[in-house]
């Protein structure tokens, strides 16, 4: 995983310097470059000379783009200043994009790319229905952390957990992110039981073998859904056990162009606990 994609936000509120230095850091466990991409909004207000008169609609809306490329010149100077010190900096790019394309955007970006990180700070940020693009649209995996609630590990990826339900989307995850699973002190394989027809007991038995042959250190660990739903059942693990990282297969089915993602994935997206590599 060597050629990694980061977005980064200009509007309305600019991706947090501390969100840039966790990327540099995480890419740089495992000898990754990053190319920083920042999106200059556009912001074309609507014709209304009325309104321009009363309010200067256009000297507002001009303003405001003005502000997104600000932040996108000094988003990117850290972040070269810091990818240049981690020895992890591949490039930079700036460009400009309708607001209701900056996830089409960073998806054709990412196309090309290992992986995409995209740091979301809250619901509101539009920085999830960015990750879901990336997810959907470009082919690639998507990493995703919320900087001071599901920080990304800096010092070292000790336990990766690896959501195991047996099926195609799991294994495109699994395949994605053996790169960091091989860097993990130790992966768990988890199967949580009685939610799906697919997830059985003991299908994680073929999996350990895969990674052992890969070199990876892991294990198993199968719980009972108890009729719970996935999400809550994931909450529960996740709080009582230590995790750096959860890995798992994204769903999703195509709507008019619009992604309507399964119980799931919305939400581990929507309560993050731990960074997210999904894939889908």
């Amino acid at each position: 995983m060597m050629d990694i994609l980061l977005h980064l936000d200009s509007y309305p509120e600019p991706t947090p310097l501390g969100a840039i230095d966790q990327a540099v850091d995480f890419a740089s466990l495992f000898e990754g470059r990053l190319t920083a991409l920042a999106l200059e909004v556009l912001i074309r207000p609507p014709t209304n000379p009325l309104a321009n008169t009363l309010i200067n609609l256009a000297g507002l809306a001009a303003g405001e783009q003005a502000r997104s490329a600000h932040a996108c010149k000094e988003l990117t100077l850290h972040f070269q200043e810091r990818a240049n010190a981690r020895n992890a900096l591949a490039g930079v790019v700036i460009t400009q994009a309708d607001m209701r394309s900056v996830g089409d955007w960073v998806a054709h970006h990412a196309k090309t790319r290992d992986a995409c990180i995209v740091p979301v700070m809250n619901e509101l940020d539009g920085q999830r229905s960015v990750a879901e693009a990336v997810i959907f649209a470009s082919g690639r995996p998507v990493i995703v952390f919320r900087p001071g609630h599901a920080d990304l590990p800096c010092q070292g990826i000790n336990t990766v957990v690896l959501a195991w339900d047996n099926s195609r989307t799991a294994a495109r995850a699994m395949a994605d992110a053996l790169p960091l699973l091989k860097r993990a002190a130790k992966v768990t394989v988890l199967t949580v039981t009685n939610e799906k027809a697919s997830a059985t007991p003991g299908i994680g038995r073929d999996v350990i073998r895969h990674l052992t042959l890969h070199g990876v250190n892991a294990d198993i660990d199968e719980i009972d859904g108890g009729g719970k739903s996935i999400g809550a059942t994931l909450d529960v693990y996740l709080e009582r056990t230590s995790c750096d990282l959860l890995v798992m297969g994204a769903y999703g089915k195509s709507r008019v162009r619009e992604f309507v993602l399964g119980g799931a994935t919305a939400h581990v997206l929507a309560r993050m606990k731990v960074p997210l590599f999904l894939a889908h």
